[in-house]
Order: structure tokens, then sequence, then C-alpha cells
């Protein structure tokens, strides 16, 4: 019983963090557009939400992989 309280306490702070800080974690990745397009899905406390970079295998001149943490566009707290 104790473990569960302090997972789900554990969650309630993530989350909050999420909130304030306007960060969201990557959840899932595709690549579009013949291989040239990476669409990155991220989990935020409002939701869910995707941004488009363009991918290349070297990373010369675009993403190899999504970045894990992104900024969100709508922030709670800019304090």
């Amino acid at each position: 019983m104790r473990t569960l309280i302090r997972f789900v306490i554990v969650v309630a702070l993530l989350w909050i963090g999420l909130l304030l800080s306007g960060y969201g974690v990557l959840i899932g990745s595709t690549q579009n557009a013949g291989g040239l397009g990476l669409q990155c899905s991220y989990l935020t406390a409002r939701g869910t939400s995707t941004a488009q970079y363009i991918h290349s295998s070297n990373g010369l001149f675009g993403l190899t992989n999504c970045p894990l943490l992104r900024k969100s566009s709508t922030v709670i707290d800019n304090g």
C-alpha cells in the first residue's frame, strides 16, 4: 500500500513539474515524406503535441533522432 501511495505522489509531482515548466517528454517518433521528415510526439501536462523536423542520417543539416524533451508553446507560469 505504501508503494502505491509513493508511486502516485511521484507521478503527481512529475505532472506538476511538466505543467509549470511547459516541457513535454518524447513518447514516439515516425519518419515521413520519404524519409526526409521526422515527426515526434510529446506528452505534456495538457495532452500530446507533435513536432516536425528535417531528418538526416548524419545529423549535418537535420536531426538524426527526436529530442527527449521539448518546450511547449503554451506555458502556465512564465514567472
